[in-house]
């Protein structure tokens, strides 16, 4: 019974590294070339390369050591390299306003 928990739970993190490995790809793909070069990250393609990689082992080849190497990549691509690409081509959130800008307009507590 604790072993088919376990292995319920190792599927489910299997599954989540690679949705984690697909999403980090498909962002990659649909950023443009400039946008790298200009957020003075790596090439597109270096990314395309390694996050293909990643997508490949998660699918084919269910070795941890190399899975976990994948995470890290995709985890690197997301938490830096994408918001440095939508920060230049101007994908950034905001468009100006402060801070204290609530959805429909400046909040500011009542005064």
């Amino acid at each position: 019974m604790l072993l088919e928990a376990f292995g319920s739970i190792l599927q489910l993190l299997y599954l989540a590294m690679l949705v984690l490995a697909v999403v980090a790809l498909v962002f990659a793909v649909t950023a443009r070339e400039d946008a790298y070069r200009a957020a003075d990250k790596q090439k597109k393609s270096f990314w395309l390369i390694i996050l293909g990689v990643t997508v490949f082992v998660n699918l084919v080849i269910p070795i941890l050591f190399l899975q976990i190497a994948g995470v890290i990549a995709s985890i690197v691509f997301m938490v830096d390299v994408r918001p440095a690409i939508k920060a230049v081509s101007g994908g950034g959130g905001r468009s100006g306003g402060s801070s204290s800008d609530g959805p429909y307009g400046p909040y500011n507590g009542g005064r």
